[in-house]
């Protein structure tokens, strides 16, 4: 699926009325704390869509030259920040980031710190590095922490303006690709040994780009990445000791994924054993967030075929389906075909009598810590009951985030033996505290976490697991 014009939500110039839940963005934040120091404060652009495939040309370009030319107008400036994602891939850009950035310098001069905040799941270019002052990404999987690295963003990069340090930045390039959880161990306390370091020693900040498995660019693979004052040896220093330390543990770093009958399986002699909360398990194939449809039905499929009940499973998208029960109703029994409907990824449609229980017009769920929590709409959503399963439909694709998509058409998570998220990890924050116990499922979809089945065409191989000791140590 390409990424056009129609799959952005667009803010311009702080005028958030067009796409409220940008208020809560890390432009707003970075906005409102250049204020309160007094600063005159220009914003530009924000365009966000859901993850999906390569941007189309036209549309990168215009919303550059948009953010350009708005930075032009706003000469002189005494400093510049930029909140990117950091794996953005256009028709002819590889790294839409550094290509911006790169461009943002030329127009503000050698002089004018340049700070960028990224989410982890970006690629660290040598020409982002060549051009910005200083960069960041969050340190925390699911993004709990974007707001709070927003504010550190801010805070090193006026330092820079005011002439109180002097960011140089170091990465070590770590030879591996992957998704790693801060949530549990080992990678818990590596993220608490990377905040230890920053404020010692001219330390600033400490940064794991933990990349964006399938995105098949050059720069593909984890790095760390590390801020100091004026003291790039240092940097060098600290990030290659961060990265062996991560790639010392290659072996034992990555999330444990079960194929579809062992996570049921597992879930199910968990549920017998201590059935007074649920089962979570995440659908990480098939993850809105990573770029997939969101439509796929093998999980519900064998659900089905193994007469599993007492289950609720969201999100599906189909908007199709979506609209045929907002005319049929609450209480409609109907012949419905559901999902499958973007490709063999998707698997087959499903064609199942249901009874709509439930309809919510123009339905949001919530992203992140509740005091900076995101608005996150899911657009007209439907439930439906089956055989003892309750299946969401949602009409605007976006993966699970909170429970707040089964409360929302009158589903109470808390009282099923299992509860099915499409979500690789960000439905953690929300759904961990309800569940007795989480489990990663790896079925088949369009970002299946098999990086050794993956055709990278561009990417080295010479990448952990694709390769058992690239670093040959």
């Amino acid at each position: 699926m390409p990424t056009g014009l129609k799959n952005f939500m667009v803010t311009r110039h702080g005028d958030y009325s067009t796409y409220p839940p940008y208020v809560d963005s890390v432009v707003a934040l970075f906005g409102k704390l250049g204020r309160q120091r007094g600063w005159d404060v220009v914003e530009s652009l924000i365009a966000g869509a859901e993850p999906a495939g390569k941007t189309l040309k036209v549309v990168y370009e215009n919303f550059r030259d948009e953010i350009l030319t708005d930075l032009k107008a706003a000469l002189p400036v005494d400093g510049v920040l930029l909140d990117l994602h950091g794996a953005m891939v256009a028709d002819g850009y590889d790294d839409c980031e550094g290509d911006l950035i790169q461009r943002v310098r030329q127009i503000v001069g050698a002089s004018v710190p340049i700070g960028v905040e990224l989410d982890l799941h970006c690629h660290i270019t040598q020409t982002m590095c060549d051009n910005a002052t200083a960069i960041i990404t969050y340190k925390e999987y699911p993004h709990t922490d974007f707001a709070e690295r927003g504010i550190e963003l801010f805070n090193l990069i006026a330092d820079a303006m005011e002439g109180k340090t002097k960011p140089v930045m170091a990465t070590f390039d770590c030879h591996m690709i992957g998704l790693f959880y801060p949530t549990a161990e080992p990678m818990k306390g590596y993220v608490a040994r990377m905040k230890a370091l920053e404020g010692n020693d001219g330390v600033l900040s400490v940064s794991l780009a933990h990349c964006f498995p399938w995105g098949d660019v050059a720069d593909l693979g984890a790095k760390t990445l590390v801020v100091t004052d004026n003291d790039t040896k240092k940097a060098a220093q600290v990030a290659e000791m961060l990265g062996r330390e991560l790639y010392a543990m290659r072996h034992t770093v990555y999330p444990r994924y079960l194929n579809i009958d062992a996570a049921l399986d597992e879930a199910i002699a968990y549920s017998a054993a201590d059935g007074r909360k649920p089962v979570v398990l995440a659908d990480v194939s098939d993850n809105a967030g990573g770029g997939a449809p969101s439509d796929s039905t093998f999980v519900l499929k064998r659900l089905l075929e193994r007469g599993i009940t007492n289950v609720a499973l969201g999100c599906i998208w189909d908007p199709v389906a979506v609209s045929v029960t907002m005319d049929a109703g609450v209480g409609a029994r109907l012949e419905m075909r559901i999902g499958g409907k973007m490709g063999k990824m998707s698997g087959d449609p499903l064609d199942l009598h249901v009874t709509v229980t439930g309809i919510a017009e123009n339905a949001v769920q919530y992203f992140g810590p509740d005091e900076s929590k995101q608005v996150v709409p899911v657009g007209h959503s439907a439930a439906l009951h089956v055989n003892g399963i309750d299946i969401v439909l949602i009409s605007t694709r976006t993966q699970t985030f909170s429970p707040h998509v089964f409360t929302n058409v009158g589903i109470d998570p808390t009282a099923k033996r299992m509860v099915i998220v499409k979500s690789t990890q960000h439905f953690y924050a929300r759904f961990a505290p309800i569940a007795s116990h989480v489990l990663y499922i790896s079925a088949t979809g369009a970002v299946q976490p098999d990086f050794k089945s993956i055709p990278y065409q561009f990417a080295s191989h010479n990448r952990y697991p694709l390769v058992d000791d690239p670093l040959g140590s």
